[in-house]
């Protein structure tokens, strides 16, 4: 069986109230944002860069195995994992096995996957890329969305190859702005994904950071533009979420955007690796969303990345 479940789900349409133009809100002096006694309407897990190698006794490799054991143990509600993107580091049919491997031998506690491309799956050689990609993974397109438990998960993805950039078609924009209108409530999340972030937005995507990535940019800001709804999650940057923009509130015109750090490895404002292992643990309740910053290495919610998106 396909460990890379692409799924099609139903559910009852339970949806916030009293969204207020889908502000971000770090909770005051870095401290852990409030988890009121009510319903947890949904629960999901994001994360990225995993750039898993065939050699299993590589960092990468038990840095992902040490993430999954951590969602089995404390996301038991989970509906899904969302990886946006470099699942692998460099587009190898042995290191999507490798893959595999790791996720087989956690499994029994896991909830299902579902991937967006990154630039180390699609490389140069995209038109032998791609392919494997898609078949590796199970999917039937470079963008594909997905209806889990009553809310809709958008992921985008390029459509060729061209170094760390990601290329979007028009048909793929059109696409985006009719999914993000489908059912489109104000006070209900759409969740985006995506492997390179928007310029000027997160961690990492600032001009002078340099990891920014997105050919169509201004086309893709113009479209989320109309769709206040929508939270979108990139990776790329590797950026850890202790530092500044982890969050972008949108500056009054975007929705807002997370980065999501690494699995395999992290970047820092210095311009320097790290060593570290990290993702988002995803709560919606009823009058907000929760995003919760979590480091797998550690087993500890990253205490300067708690957010609310109201």
């Amino acid at each position: 069986m396909n460990v890379f479940r692409f799924l099609r789900f139903c559910g009852s349409a339970s949806y916030w109230s009293e969204l207020s133009d889908s502000k971000l809100q770090a909770t005051e002096g870095a401290k852990q944002v409030e988890r009121r006694d009510e319903k947890l309407l949904l629960s999901f897990q994001v994360i990225t860069d995993t750039h898993i190698v065939a050699d299993m006794e590589h960092e990468h490799n038990r840095n992902l195995d040490r993430a999954l054991k951590d969602i089995a143990m404390n996301a038991p509600q989970s509906s899904g994992i969302m990886h946006a993107g470099d699942v692998t580091d460099n587009g190898e049919q042995v290191e999507y096995e490798a893959f595999r491997q790791i996720w087989d031998s956690n499994k029994a506690g896991l909830p299902p996957l579902f991937v967006t491309s990154g630039n180390h799956d699609i490389c140069d050689d995209w038109e032998r890329c791609i392919p494997l990609f898609m078949s590796q993974t199970g999917m039937t397109g470079m963008y594909h969305d997905h209806w889990i438990d009553g809310y809709h998960f958008i992921f985008l993805g390029t459509e060729e190859g061209i170094g760390l950039y990601c290329t979007l078609s028009n048909e793929q924009l059109s696409w985006l702005d009719a999914k993000l209108g489908e059912d489109a409530a104000p006070d209900k999340p759409v969740f985006v994904f995506l492997h390179q972030p928007l310029k000027d937005t997160v961690a990492g995507s600032l001009e002078a950071q340099n990891w920014y990535g997105v050919t169509q940019d201004e086309e893709l800001k113009a479209v989320l533009a109309k769709h206040p709804q929508a939270i979108m999650f990139t990776g790329h940057t590797h950026w850890e979420l202790d530092a500044p923009h982890t969050y972008f509130d949108g500056g009054g015109t975007l929705p807002a955007m997370f980065n999501a750090a690494s699995v395999a490895y992290l970047w820092t404002d210095e311009d320097e690796h790290k060593d570290g292992s990290q993702g988002f643990y995803v709560e919606v309740y009823a009058d907000r969303v929760l995003v919760r910053g979590r480091d797998f290495e550690r087993g500890e919610w990253v205490e300067g990345a708690q957010f609310e998106v109201r």
